[in-house]
């Protein structure tokens, strides 16, 4: 809603043969571009078209070592493609992308897009967000009531492609999959607008590609300030299933990793505006203090994860990472469809007041059916009409604004 331009890609490459599937499975990637002008547009699209090329020209090592070479190998194209033009100078993009293999889904990730994984009636985060909030509570600087009241800026990221001719890259997993599962690759101009609980009600309750949809019109309709990706995959097909019947469960620690450059420029920039404060405006010192305590933080922060060790028990099996790092009941309760009731309410009258011809018979008649099963406490159901109530008129509503001569007319 805010953004002239997109700067998130994502691609899809699903196996074509059994033996495309056993070496290389499927792969999915989201890539969210930073840099000014078409900057963050191109190192974006470099990561999702790169990625796939490299990895599927990988034959002589295991899909995980495939995996983090193609994405190192994609980091220095961009890097070098950034120092060739001024105008692309320090581009660069996060990179989240999931590859479901017979051993079960492996995860790369750089930067703060995510990776969802729905496992039954929970929701599980597979990544490690590579931001300064999510860093510091790994290290046991903030708490989490703090990490949620926005007194650290979320959208500082610690890693990204591009920036850096080399780049630290996270592998996790594999993780068991099992039919039915369904998997969210995200940028977080969605995470940063729709809470994780709704992500996973709205997952296990919509068929993909109606969960794909309503993700994108929530994250607009609650101001859509950054641009949006939604990418969905289900397990329908047993042979897709993992051998035994694995769970997973969380651990709330982060990676170990030597000293982040990025907090360490935090660190800098903090202490260096504290200095300059105090010797140019001194009636300011407060501010001083703001910022050396933020300076120390980042210090400290950065100190706490080279020193930090996982208490996690050896394995026989080859795993990669700590993931999954937080989970989350997937239930569609009485909550989020009020909520949705109440979107939809305020969508009626900006269609009313902006006089869109809307066919309100079939979306009336869905809200109806949503209300009935609410009153019965159906709320699965409820909240599946009710969303389709919103994507129904959203798609109207988008037709009415393109001025697209079909009269806004929907097939349901």
């Amino acid at each position: 809603m805010r953004r002239a331009n997109n700067q998130d890609s994502l691609s899809v490459h699903l196996a074509e043969s059994k033996q495309a599937w056993q070496t290389h499975g499927h792969l999915f990637v989201v890539a969210d571009g930073m840099g000014a002008h078409a900057a963050g547009e191109l190192a974006s699209k470099l990561a999702t078209d790169l990625i796939p090329h490299l990895y599927h020209k990988i034959q002589d090592q295991t899909a995980a070592e495939a995996l983090h070479k193609a994405v190192t190998e994609s980091n220095a194209e961009i890097f070098r493609r950034g120092q060739a033009n001024i105008e692309f100078r320090n581009m660069g993009t996060t990179c989240s992308l999931l590859c479901m293999l017979p051993e079960g889904a492996v995860v790369g990730h750089v930067g703060d897009s995510r990776v969802y994984q729905l496992h039954g009636d929970k929701l599980f985060q597979l990544t490690f967000d590579h931001s300064l909030v999510w860093e510091m509570q790994a290290a046991g600087e903030v708490t989490d009531e703090t990490a949620r009241s926005g007194v650290i800026p979320k959208n500082v990221i610690t890693r990204s492609l591009g920036p850096n001719a080399a780049v630290q890259i996270d592998l996790e997993g594999p993780f068991p999959i099992q039919k039915g599962d369904r998997f969210l690759l995200c940028s977080d101009g969605l995470s940063g607008q729709i809470t994780d609980e709704e992500i996973g009600a709205i997952l296990r309750t919509l068929e993909p590609k109606y969960a794909a949809q309503l993700f994108v019109d929530l994250s607009n309709l609650r101001g859509g300030p950054d641009n949006i990706t939604a990418v969905v995959a289900e397990a329908v097909d047993s042979r897709i299933m993992t051998s035994g019947q694995g769970n997973l469960t969380v651990n709330r620690r982060g990676p170990k990793k030597p000293f982040s450059i990025a907090l360490g420029v935090v660190t800098a920039v903090c202490l260096l505006a504290t200095l300059l404060i105090l010797a140019l405006i001194s009636e300011l010192w407060p501010l001083a203090v703001v910022t050396c305590v933020l300076g120390l933080i980042a210090l400290a922060t950065g100190f706490a994860q080279v020193f930090w060790s996982s208490n996690e028990p050896a394995s026989t099996e080859v795993r990669y990472g700590n993931g999954p790092y937080r989970s989350f009941p997937a239930v569609a309760g009485l909550a989020l469809f009020e909520h949705l009731a109440g979107t939809m309410k305020a969508l009626r009258e900006a269609a009313i007041e902006r006089q869109w011809k809307i066919h309100w018979e079939p979306i009336d008649e869905l809200f109806r059916n949503a209300r009935t099963a609410a009153d019965a406490g159906n709320f699965s159901s409820a909240v599946q009409n009710q969303s389709m109530v919103i994507i129904r008129l959203m798609e109207q509503i988008r037709r009415q604004r393109r001025g697209d001569p079909s009269d806004s007319a929907i097939d349901l």
